[in-house]
Order: structure tokens, then sequence, then C-alpha cells
């Protein structure tokens, strides 16, 4: 921190920070002199150092990679004896965007990896590589009472160590949703101070959430805030900081996605790459830019960013694509919206009509057989997952009991009963399971429903289906009109007589 800023403290309300590398001793000097710090600046004196950072969690019982101190070669090589290879060796201090981070893979690059980073004097330790399948990231905002809300969890994408992608809400199940959470709220509970801070975490492969690092102070994986949330991450941290009620951290839109635009080259060859991005993002539907107007461009560094919000994960993607100029999105890899399930092959005929109209409205959805009777086993495990696994409607009846997802019901004809057996079987089903239905054999109106259902917080998807209804009505308006102009007995000529 700067002398000019010290002269300016006293005379601020609130004196904040925007990025943790500041003097920390003189943010305790101003503490001490009555000026009131946002967060403590013992806070930022244990993020500081990410060695006492995970210390100071570790004793808050915060899940962590497992770490130790090592300041020569001889307990660095017992670090990798104890925790094995690949071996993640990090710096203490001004370690971000994947700067003071390096990778020892077997004991013969300890030497070249620790000279990497400074040397021991700059400061070191070692952590247990992480065998991580997401990154994630949670926002907590903390009052000046202590009182904290927590933004949806967020999934972040790297390239080369530097965050690249941010996907909100993050595509994990509900359980992981909440434990992450939770272990971010903890962890920023044991700091002191107001305002908010983003906390990294991992999700390994079998389902823990370790902590990684926090922030303390708005974060790059916070930035799709600005048009995704009610309140941005920027205005709550002034909410905080200043004492003013926390706002609603829930996102506003179904679906968002931030893209970091990074520098591609050095000079005017990576402004010109980087204009001609932000002139695609222009032309997409949903998207924002934020340009840092940074003056100089350096490859991988954050220049700016675009925000793309929409009503689906698929939506967004799609876009993305479009403004990265990538490959059409291939429909075999998107996560299925809607599903389709039959208890037997021979249902198909009828079902196909709830594909066709899927297909029509371009909502991605899966179709299969899932037999009650003949493979009880995969049925319970399919609508045990259904919610997880993105699915917003099933077009079936036998699972509802399982799944909180909307089920809508298809009454089969059969040979004996016409069908009524099977109409009542689902519209009898017992309080508290809620099953939609149609009329026997009306598959094509149970993908209707689907596609109403979906529109209900898809605004795309619901001019679709305004469109769809204006073009029912313009054919009937049309039949009327050609019966009035041909009388019955033309029209039935020409319309109705069978060939």
């Amino acid at each position: 921190m700067s002398s000019g800023a010290s002269m300016m403290a006293p005379r601020c309300g609130v004196l904040t920070v925007e990025i943790e590398h500041v003097d920390a001793v003189t943010l305790e000097k101003l503490e001490k002199q009555g000026i009131d710090c946002e967060p403590k600046a013992s806070t930022i004196m244990i993020i500081q150092d990410k060695y006492r950072q995970k210390t100071h969690f570790s004793k808050f019982g915060i899940p962590l990679p497992d770490f130790v101190e090592v300041d020569t070669l001889s307990s660095i090589e017992k670090a990798g004896e104890m925790f094995g290879y690949p071996l993640m060796v990090k710096s203490k201090r001004l370690a971000y965007d994947g700067r003071g981070n390096a990778v020892a893979h077997d004991k013969k690059e300890l030497s070249s990896v620790v000279a990497s980073l400074g040397g021991f004097e700059h400061g070191l330790y070692v952590e247990r590589w992480t065998s991580f399948v997401k990154e994630l990231s949670v926002i907590v905002a903390r009052s000046r009472d202590g009182s904290t809300v927590c933004y949806p969890v967020v999934e972040t994408i790297h390239k080369d160590n530097i965050c690249h992608v941010v996907e909100a809400p993050a595509e994990v199940p509900d359980k992981i949703k909440k434990l992450a959470t939770n272990v971010a709220e903890k962890a920023i509970k044991s700091l002191e101070g107001a305002g908010v801070f983003a906390v990294e975490l991992f999700l390994t492969q079998d389902n823990q959430v370790l902590l990684n690092e926090v922030a303390p102070r708005p974060h790059n994986s916070g930035h799709h805030t600005i048009e995704s949330c009610y309140t941005s991450q920027y205005e709550q941290h002034l909410r905080a900081i200043l004492g003013l009620p926390l706002g609603d951290p829930s996102m506003k839109a179904p679906a968002s996605i931030m893209y970091n635009i990074l520098g591609e080259d050095e000079g005017e060859a990576g402004f010109t790459q980087a204009h001609q991005l932000i002139e695609r993002a222009l032309d997409i539907s949903g998207a924002s830019v934020h340009w840092y107007a940074k003056p100089e461009i350096r490859k991988q560094r954050k220049m700016g960013h675009i925000t793309i919000v929409g009503p689906s994960k698929y939506s967004v993607k799609a876009r993305l694509d479009k403004l990265l100029q990538r490959d059409a999105y291939d429909p075999k890899k998107v996560k299925p919206r809607a599903a389709i399930i039959m208890g037997s092959d021979s249902d198909l005929p009828v079902m196909k009509d709830a594909a066709v109209v899927l297909k029509k409205f371009n909502i991605p959805f899966e179709l299969t057989i899932v037999s009650a009777h003949r493979t009880p086993e995969r049925m319970y495990h399919y609508a045990l997952s259904a919610k997880e696994r993105g699915l917003e409607v099933i077009i079936a009846g036998m699972v509802a009991s399982l799944t909180s997802v909307p089920v809508i019901g298809v009454p089969i004809m059969t040979s004996s009963l016409h069908g009524t057996d099977s109409l009542l079987s689902i519209v009898q089903m017992p309080k508290g399971i809620p099953v939609a239905t149609v009329a026997i054999g009306n598959a094509e109106n149970a993908g209707l429903l689907a596609v109403r259902m979906l529109a209900s917080r898809d605004p795309e998807l619901g001019d679709k289906a305004t469109e769809y209804q204006h073009d029912l009505r313009d054919m009937v308006l049309e039949k009327a009109k050609r019966l009035e102009e041909l009388g019955w007995e033309g029209y039935t000529e020409l319309y109705l007589k069978k060939h």
C-alpha cells in the first residue's frame, strides 16, 4: 500500500481492497488508528500466504488436499516419498493465475522445479496431487454482522492454469452443490471482516469437495453475476462492507457462461484478434462484452470477458460455439432436457410422435426402454438419477414415484380395454405422486405439453410454442375460409372424399 493511500485512509468511511497483494502490515496499523478496514488485516495476512491459509483452514476442519512446508532438498524429497508423484509445488506468496505453481513428475525434477519458483528462500510448500473431475467456485458474501449469503455453485474451466470459462450453475448433483456451499461458507466464517469472497474448490472422483484457495474480493469466477444474478458480486461487496442488507444472490437467468478474453498474441496482432472476437460477440443474443482497456496485451493476459445468458445450458454453450467459430454443437454430446421412456419397443409407433415434436422444437432428448416389470433395477436407477443428469421433464408414467422431475403419462391403446386400463393406471396415482396425462395414444400432445413446461422458463422456446399455436390458428382459419367459399359439398369433394 502506497504512502498516498495511507494518507487518504483517514478520510475514508470504509477502506477495502481490490486485490489481496497489498501491505497488510500498514492495514493493521490503520485499524489500530481507528480506520474501518473490510475485510480485516488479519484476513488479508492469512490469504496472502498460501501455506498460512492452508494451516488456518485445517484448524477449522475445512477439507483440504494434504500439504506440508518444504525448505530443503531433503524435505521436498521426503514430501515426494510421502505424497507420491506427480507432486504439486507451490509458492507461499504472490501466486495466482497459474504463476507460482509447478509440478514435479518424479524425484529427478525436484531441483529444477524448485529453481523455477525462485528457490526455497522464496518460501515453498507442496500438496498431494489432487485427481479432480471438476473445479468449482462459490462466491460468499459476508456482512458486517457476520451473516452470509452464497451465490450458486459454478464450474471453472482452466486453460494453462488460467480460468478460461465459467459455467453457471455448475452441472453437478444437488448434494455436491450443497456440500460445496457448506465448505465455502464454513471457510469464510472462520475469517474476519465483511465483503465478498471467492472460494475455489476441487470435486474429486470419489465426490469429495476440497478447498483449493480463497480470494478476499470480487473474483473472476463471479463476473457472470453482473448479468446473470439479481445482485452482482460488486454491488454485493459494497452492501457487505457498508453494512447494508445483503442482496439476493440467486440467478435471474436459467443459465450463464463467462468467457475470458485472453491475449492470443503480442501487440497489435493481439488487439486485432481480441477486437474481432468482440465484434462477433455483439451479434450474439444474450452476450455482454466487458473490455478492461489495458494498454498492453500479452499472451494469456486477461483483457476482458464476455458473458452469455440464456434459457438453458444447451443454448449458452451453442452461442459460445458460434462466438468462437467452433463446429456446431454435437447432438450426441448434448445433455438431454427431456426423456421419452417406454416399457417395450411395441410402444414406439405411438411414442415416436412425442419424439417428432421435441425434434421440431430443437429440444435435446433421449428415448429408451425402461420396463417396470422386466428391468426394475434399471427403472429405479434411471428415475433416481434423472434430475442429476439434467432432465427437466419425462414422458412416461411409471417413474413418477421415484423422481421430482415432472412426468407426463401417455395411455397406450390395448386390445382388450382399448387403453382405458392404461389411462386409469395413470390418473389413479396416489396423492403426492402427480402425473400429467393426455388422451389415449396421443403422444403428440405429450410432446407439446413437455414443450410448454420447458417454455415456462425458456423465453425462446416460449416464442416458438406461441408461433406454433398461431400456425394452428391460421390453418383452421384457412380451412374455414375454403369451406365457406366452396360450400360443404365442394369442400367434401376436394378435401374429404376418400379415394
